[in-house]
């Protein structure tokens, strides 16, 4: 117990640090909870915000762990976190799924299974404005008084830091889904050599959205967007895609899902040499039903005077362009892109991501793993994936244009 009052002192100091000297505030936050996460050794964590103002509801506003609580929210008084906003006290909770507080829709929705937590009020001088609750330890133990006193700091000290600096924490917008998986899971190989990539993804991804992927080599990115985008099939679980079934279609179905409703952009931009930007688009085109023209999807990647060039007659910035405009020839519902500007210098990558942005906003949803976390500014949302499973979900209510990136 000494250790553990010396370590938890050791992380108020650090979140008392991140909370004064931080650019962003909601980037402090965000740390701070991650900090207390891994201090108490708890499967995931919530701060929640309260609509006081406006339809006295409660909406997460950063989260770690593998639930993805997109488009969730609480009515003050429902459930344990809209129970610990209106009275304003610290519960700790030893078996939610026995709690007739709990909300139980939230494990449905979600594919996580709360158990136990710890939720404690966040409140300025006047009033409570919202809470954090620390979710299920790792080694299936309860928390204790210690754990309870470094989530009351948490809050305590989050309360002082957005009132000083006015922070709007914000209500997340609520959007249909696109994409669902729920404990997904992706083996590879038999016996002695199987090996397991996917470890039981949850997630979900909203009409219209820019979802960046991060994650360190081998944690499943790479793997989890072949199978959205129906290149390789899951092992066990569910993906839903606009409401259907995808999880375990026949080839023939896969073929159609992939091309007619997805577009990819790759690393290594796979145009074909012997024909031209305009020839590269219209082999895409003759596949799919209704395409765009491909010399308006040459014009919208700014390259229109190049379509009877020749890839090798291009730069890897045009060339990529080129890719783009190919994806868009379908005119799909949902883009993939797996690590789109890593062959790039800065300068072109910028160019290349301005064009991404332009088709954002024209309301395509887009997919991009990435190892560059500073692209991970540009999006909606960012999901950190380790080990198999999606470790950690960012909301970015501030996102960045292309042109403000640095690396």
């Amino acid at each position: 117990m000494e250790n553990n009052r010396i370590n938890y002192t050791q992380v108020v100091w650090e979140i008392t640090r991140l909370l004064q000297e931080a650019e962003s505030l909601e980037d402090a936050l965000r740390t701070s909870l991650g900090e207390v996460v891994k201090a108490v050794g708890a499967e995931a964590g919530t701060i929640w915000s309260y609509n006081i103002s406006g339809d006295k509801r409660i909406y997460p506003s950063f989260w770690i762990g593998g639930a993805d609580l997109t488009g969730l929210s609480l009515a003050a008084g429902e459930g344990i976190a809209g129970a610990v906003v209106q009275s304003g006290k610290t519960t700790v909770v030893k078996d939610c799924q026995k709690d007739p507080r709990w909300a139980g829709r939230f494990d449905e929705a979600t594919g996580f299974v709360t158990r136990s937590m710890v939720c404690v009020p966040l409140a300025n001088k006047y009033e409570v404005i919202g809470c954090i609750q620390i979710i299920n330890k790792k080694d299936g133990t309860l928390y204790n008084d210690e754990d309870v006193s470094l989530c009351e700091n948490l809050a305590m000290l989050s309360a002082i830091a957005i009132d000083e600096n006015g922070l709007n924490l914000g209500f997340a917008e609520e959007k249909k889904s696109i994409i669902s998986l729920r404990n997904v899971t992706k083996t590879f190989g038999s016996g002695e050599t199987q090996v397991q990539i996917l470890k039981g993804v949850n997630l979900d991804v909203r009409e219209g959205e820019f979802l960046v992927i991060l994650g360190e080599s081998g944690c499943g990115k790479s793997t989890m967007l072949n199978i959205i985008g129906g290149m390789d099939q899951l092992t066990t679980g569910q993906f839903l895609f606009d409401g259907k079934d995808y999880s375990h279609l026949d080839e023939n179905s896969l073929t159609m899902y992939r091309r007619n409703s997805v577009g990819f952009i790759f690393q290594a931009y796979n145009l074909m040499p012997t024909l031209t930007a305009e020839e590269n688009l219209n082999f895409i085109g003759e596949l799919c039903e209704k395409p765009m023209d491909a010399s308006e999807a040459l014009k919208s990647v700014g390259l229109l005077q190049r379509k009877n060039n020749y890839p090798s007659q291009m730069s890897g910035g045009q060339q990529q362009r080129v890719s783009i405009a190919r994806a868009l020839i379908k005119k799909p519902r949902l883009i993939l892109a797996d690590e789109p500007t890593a062959a790039l210098d800065y300068e072109t990558s910028i160019e290349v991501l301005t064009v991404l942005e332009n088709v954002i906003k024209a309301g395509t949803t887009l997919l991009m793993v990435t190892h560059n976390e500073e692209i991970a500014k540009m999006a909606n949302r960012v999901i950190r994936m380790k080990g198999g499973v999606v470790a950690e979900v960012i909301v970015n209510r501030h996102p960045a244009s292309a042109k403000e990136l640095v690396w």
